[in-house]
């Protein structure tokens, strides 16, 4: 059996692994998730998890777990707020300029191109 690298010995004290199994099954309760303890992105998902959550005790016990891992830092955290995406393009925000209810695919920055539609021409979004 392979030996655990060093960075995961964290995880054999059992009072920390006691905080790192009450997050998991507060994370599977409320999105339905399960982590893994073999995972090597434990630790971000938990953050992940733990930031979307709207449990107060999830988010009590990771900032106590987080204070207890060894070469975990609070740079690594993401500070911006996910943007929200359609089908893989950022969606304005109704407070950023430049998003207006009323906007279609008319961006000055989207290049545009004439294509023949059934004998028409039209202007075309560029891919």
């Amino acid at each position: 059996m392979p030996s655990m690298p060093a960075q995961r010995s964290w995880l054999l004290d059992p009072s920390r692994l006691k905080l790192v199994h009450q997050c998991r099954r507060l994370i599977h309760s409320e999105f339905g998730i399960k982590l893994h303890l073999t995972d090597e992105r434990l630790t971000e998902q938990l953050a992940s998890y733990a930031d979307r959550s709207r449990s107060d005790q999830l988010q009590q016990i990771w900032s106590r777990l987080k204070a207890e891992i060894p070469g975990y830092h609070a740079e690594t955290e993401i500070d911006e707020p996910a943007r929200r995406m359609y089908r893989g393009q950022a969606v304005a925000e109704p407070g950023q300029p430049g998003a207006s209810p009323n906007q279609h695919h008319g961006d000055a920055a989207t290049p545009r191109r004439q294509m023949i539609y059934r004998g028409q021409v039209v202007d075309a979004l560029g891919d």
